[in-house]
């Protein structure tokens, strides 16, 4: 073998490694996981708010995700649990549970050990203007009906009966000669303030003495003329 078809050979040999060698470099450039590689979006599922995450990474490396609500003066809040994902070429996914409000905004963040990746998914995923859920709303109350006024009763219920008119009076015996005391008098017993019976009384002593006095003399008169 001649010195110029040696020096041929090596530079043929120099070709080819570089060549392999740029194709290596490019196929591990396209297997190497890129932040470019992931989305997110907002979806719904029923009336349930979610957020879903793709990384399409062919090379299947590993990818921690984290995602914070941010509130309109910036402040974050965690959202679940970090979850790992191993992308593919056609995509794989990883759900988060969250009952987001419309036109939220959610900063996503991927982080993995292979090639560095430490990015958030640009731009930061707002939500749709609708909410999962929506709002039912309230039908006017109906005014309330009057109340109808009750009918007044057609039945009334006879007066009570007065004492005076439930309780009849005494039928007078016969035999008893004592007057009848008049409707409406007391019951209790009578003084003799408004009665005759003084008067009777006196007549009747009087008469008594008068017939005592007349049955004395005459039984003197018959004694003295026995006697005589």
């Amino acid at each position: 073998m001649t010195r110029r078809g040696a020096r041929r050979s090596v530079r043929i040999l120099g070709v080819a490694s570089a060549t392999v060698a740029l194709a290596l470099g490019v196929t591990n450039t396209a297997l190497a996981c890129n932040i470019r590689e992931f989305s997110a979006e907002a979806t719904c599922v029923g009336d349930k708010g979610q957020i879903v995450v793709t990384d399409k990474d062919a090379s299947g490396t590993p990818a921690t995700i984290t995602v914070f609500s941010k509130t309109p003066a910036g402040v974050e809040k965690q959202v679940g649990e970090p979850q790992v994902v191993k992308g593919s070429r056609e995509g794989t996914t990883v759900t988060f549970d969250e009952n987001w409000k419309p036109d939220a905004t959610y900063r996503i963040h991927v982080k993995t050990e292979r090639f560095n990746v430490d990015n958030d998914i640009q731009p930061d995923l707002t939500t749709p203007s609708t909410a999962c859920k929506k709002e039912e709303s309230q039908s006017p109350t109906p005014p309330a009906s009057p109340s109808a006024s009750p009918s007044p009763s057609t039945s009334t219920s006879a007066p009570a009966p007065s004492a005076s008119e439930s309780t009849p009076a005494p039928a007078d015996t016969p035999g008893d000669n004592a007057p009848s005391p008049a409707t409406g008098d007391s019951n209790l017993a009578e003084t003799g303030a408004n009665s005759n019976t003084g008067l009777i009384a006196g007549v009747a002593g009087a008469l008594v003495v008068v017939g005592g006095g007349a049955v004395f003399f005459g039984m003197r008169r018959r004694g003295a003329k026995n006697g005589g």
